[in-house]
């Protein structure tokens, strides 16, 4: 999956860039208070096991999160 895509997602629920430190985007959820950070390398997909740990830091279920793809 793109990290362009995770992002806009993100977005989509309330996150907001917060700040980004060479290759990783941190995001925080201001009604939340919860954080996540993606990782940006180019046009490479992110590997699954690191987008099932942006939703579980994000306090999503993998349903809420197809939905918002």
């Amino acid at each position: 999956m793109n990290c362009r895509k995770i992002i806009k997602a993100l977005k989509k629920v309330g996150f907001v860039e917060d700040r980004q430190k060479g290759s990783h985007l941190i995001l925080i959820n201001l009604k939340t208070k919860t954080r996540t950070i993606v990782r940006i390398h180019g046009n490479k997909d992110i590997k699954k096991v690191l987008v099932r740990a942006i939703i579980r830091d994000a306090g999503l279920t993998n349903e809420e999160f197809k939905k918002l793809i």
